[in-house]
């Protein structure tokens, strides 16, 4: 049961909601045939559009900001609340049934990943400078670690930051860098220390994104948006006070990342996938495609079902953690990689279920948009740590 806190936070988390936005409707209720049929893990949205959502996703931050609720677990200097993850994960589960704007390109690295980092390493003139911007939405943050030759191996990072004065010469190639094309400020691993052992030799660095030298091409995916970019750094001056922890401390700073990185992405049934993991969405696909009957598809989705509810067993066992003010130990960790594999699973469920259909537009609603999550499967298995068998 509630404290009777947590039931004054949801009620005044609900006066704040009903008096900007409205309801959202049921996303879990299926109308055959109606609606958008969407099943898009990554945006593919034109240029002109794409801009439209980044800047309703800040006008939303901001109110939200502006109201106590942009941060909620952040120190109260900064603009926060200064209130637990459990109010933090409330306040989630309320606005989740409000018709807001969609601000994962703010929260999951910035907000979710960088600020915290920020929070931990920076200098005080640093925090002040950026997190009021980034948790009021001025500001979006991009994680700028991956390599081509450093991927999952993250401690082989090679771009280069050598000193010079008070200021630092930043040269290499970042990649996969997601949302750096709307970024204002980006976290850097860089390479200070070539003769010291990996994990040692390596400097973390707030990188303004419009600092000269500093250049950002667009990575075109098989889904047919452009989500992730390449990132070139070529002598990019950086001042020291923009440094995170210690010289050749990095790996620290890169650690506190990470961890946040593993909580922010883990939970399931969010944006318009949710329906590939939704019982009465797939078994609604079943019968509009004559395959009901088909005992085999039948056990396939019966063992999906269970292991996406195993899934929510085990995020609610976080939870629990947390509302006892424990913290949770590698339950995010494997929550991400059950997300991952359930949506694999789910997608190429329905393939099965399609045939040809999903590969070959035949303008049936609710069939070849599923190619949108078929093909976005492969870097469910990378993305925040490529899984290991």
């Amino acid at each position: 049961m509630e404290s009777d806190d947590m039931q004054d936070f949801a009620a005044e988390a609900r006066r704040f909601l009903d008096a900007h936005v409205a309801k959202a409707p049921d996303r879990t209720a299926v109308t055959w045939g109606e609606g958008d049929d969407s099943m898009a893990y990554f945006s593919s949205l034109p240029p002109d559009e794409e801009r439209e959502f980044v800047q309703r996703a800040r006008e939303w931050q901001r109110i939200r900001y502006e109201n106590g609720f942009g941060w909620i677990t952040g120190p109260v200097e900064y603009g926060g609340r200064g209130l637990t993850p459990v109010h933090d994960l409330l306040y989630d589960a309320v606005e989740s049934e409000y018709d807001v704007a969609d601000t994962g390109v703010l929260s999951v690295i910035g907000l979710g990943m960088i600020g915290p980092t920020i929070l931990a390493h920076a200098q005080p003139h640093i925090k002040d400078r950026w997190l009021p911007a980034m948790y009021r939405g001025d500001a979006i943050a991009c994680q700028l670690f991956s390599e081509p030759g450093a991927g999952s191996d993250l401690a082989s990072v090679t771009t280069r930051a050598v000193r010079e004065g008070e200021d630092w010469v930043l040269n290499g190639q970042k990649v996969w860098t997601s949302v750096a094309q709307h970024s204002q400020i980006g976290l850097a691993l860089t390479r200070t220390n070539p003769d010291a052992p990996k994990h040692r030799g390596i400097t973390a660095f707030l990188v303004p994104m419009d600092t000269p030298g500093v250049e950002v091409r667009p990575l075109r995916q098989m889904t047919g948006g452009a989500d992730f970019n390449e990132v070139f750094l070529t002598d990019v001056r950086i001042p020291d006070d923009h440094r995170l922890g210690e010289v050749d401390g990095g790996w620290t700073v890169a650690l506190t990342t990470l961890m946040n990185e593993r909580a922010t992405v883990g939970s399931e049934g969010v944006g318009p996938v949710a329906a590939a993991l939704s019982p009465d969405h797939l078994s609604a696909l079943m019968r509009a495609t004559w395959t009901w009957d088909d005992r085999a598809l039948r056990a396939r989705l019966a063992e999906l079902l269970v292991d996406v509810l195993a899934t929510e067993h085990l995020n609610a066992r976080a939870l629990r953690k947390l509302r006892g003010g424990i913290a949770p130990g590698p339950e995010m960790s494997v929550s991400k990689l059950m997300y991952g594999q359930n949506l694999t699973r789910a997608a190429h469920f329905v393939s099965d279920v399609l045939g040809p259909r999903i590969i070959a537009d035949t303008g049936q609603w609710g069939t070849y948009a599923w190619t949108e999550l078929l093909l976005a499967t492969p870097a469910l298995r990378i993305l925040v740590g490529t899984e290991r068998s």
